[in-house]
């Protein structure tokens, strides 16, 4: 059995993470969009804060595409994230009260 520590390295490993330059962008607009609106609001104006922000940062974006959610060939479906970055990374917004364990896994 391998040692759960070490696999759990193996997949944590900064130098492995996929998209790491656009993740650490993405996070850096995110926080400046948190430290000048402050917190306390809905979801909906922190994503359009976001859009604004990657537009300034030129980050590729696309708020609210439509993705086709497909079955064995059928749609069953339609996907529609908050946000891509980067035509590959979805961001979605979140707001909540506190901090817990969940959010910190």
């Amino acid at each position: 059995m391998k040692n759960s520590t070490t696999n759990a390295h193996k997949w944590t490993n900064a130098d492995k993470l996929l998209f790491r330059d656009e993740v650490f962008q993405i996070v850096a607009c995110a926080i400046e969009v948190l430290n000048t609106l402050g917190h306390g609001i809905v979801e909906k104006p922190y994503e359009n804060a976001l859009v604004v922000e990657f537009g300034l940062q030129k980050i590729p974006s696309r708020q609210q595409p439509m993705f086709d959610v497909l079955y064995k060939g059928q749609k069953v479906g339609l996907f529609v994230p908050d946000l891509i970055a980067f035509d590959s990374i979805v961001v979605d917004t979140k707001v909540i009260d506190r901090i817990t364990d969940h959010e910190r896994a």
